[in-house]
């Protein structure tokens, strides 16, 4: 018996130190340090520099005007990959939502190479202005860069991590939306290359702290939230549970109100 125990712990013991020995070679080198670590309720540095597609130097703060949520996307304009797939999927999403950028919400894209230039970013937009096939709003969607201290403090305060691939010549890094308040704190990732409309939509409700969408939304908000786990809004049991129990006690009150309120028959007088 001892012996079966013995052997027993040596086979846990043998499975547990090969799967950490796997586990940690089955990460690259080169995805070290690249990820993301969820700061939700930071602030960003809203007096922050960058350049608009005009090449002109605006502060975070214009886009931050109290009102309106603002979609963070960390990209690089030339990158082969993810960024592209994460763009389309976004901008297909967004083709999905009634909202249109510059009204209720707006959009903020940074690359994070800080060698590319207004004029690649103008390409850019451009190019998913005419994807989108939509007239935006004043300030609807803006596509900037930056030097390299600028982009990485910003990158820092969402919680982005990426770094340079010599080898490759190319950035590693993840694909997220960032959804920030109108006063410029984190409220919500969105991790992935494909974005539900109304995991979209919510986010953005949730981030503008019942300044956008309709007292619908705001139900729906009430009915969802979102899984850390599985990355996207999920339907609330509690929240229904409470929803339907008020519903029935407000029925059962009406229905006594109502018949308090009607008239008893008056019992016939005998001869």
């Amino acid at each position: 018996m001892k012996a079966v125990v013995f052997f027993t712990w040596l086979f846990l013991i043998g499975a547990l130190t090969i799967s950490k020995v796997f586990a940690v070679e089955s990460i690259p080198p080169e995805l070290a340090d690249v990820g993301i670590d969820e700061r939700l309720g930071s602030p960003i540095s809203l007096d922050s520099e960058f350049k608009d597609e005009h090449g002109e130097n605006v502060a975070l703060r214009k886009f931050f005007d109290g009102k309106h949520p603002v979609i963070l996307t960390l990209v690089y304009y030339e990158c082969p990959n993810l960024c592209n797939f994460l763009l389309n999927g976004f901008t297909a999403s967004l083709k999905s939502l009634a909202w249109t950028p510059g009204e209720p919400f707006k959009i903020v894209t940074l690359s994070i190479d800080p060698r590319e230039t207004p004029e690649l970013a103008t390409k850019k937009k451009q190019a998913y202005l005419e994807l989108y096939g939509r007239s935006l709003g004043p300030e609807g969607w803006n596509f900037l860069t930056g030097s390299e201290e600028k982009i990485r403090k910003l990158a820092r305060e969402v919680g982005f991590k990426y770094k340079y691939d010599e080898e490759q010549k190319q950035y590693a890094h993840t694909a997220a939306l960032f959804v920030l308040t109108p006063d410029g704190k984190l409220s919500r990732v969105l991790y992935g290359i494909e974005f539900n409309p109304r995991d979209l939509r919510l986010a953005l409700v949730e981030a503008g702290q019942g300044k956008i969408g309709t007292w619908v939304d705001q139900f729906l908000l009430f009915c969802y939230h979102y899984d850390p786990q599985g990355k996207k809004y999920a339907l609330m049991a509690l929240n229904l549970m409470k929803l339907a129990g008020a519903a029935t006690v407000a029925g059962i009150g009406l229905l006594i109100w109502r018949l308090s309120r009607t008239k008893r028959p008056t019992p016939a007088r005998a001869l």
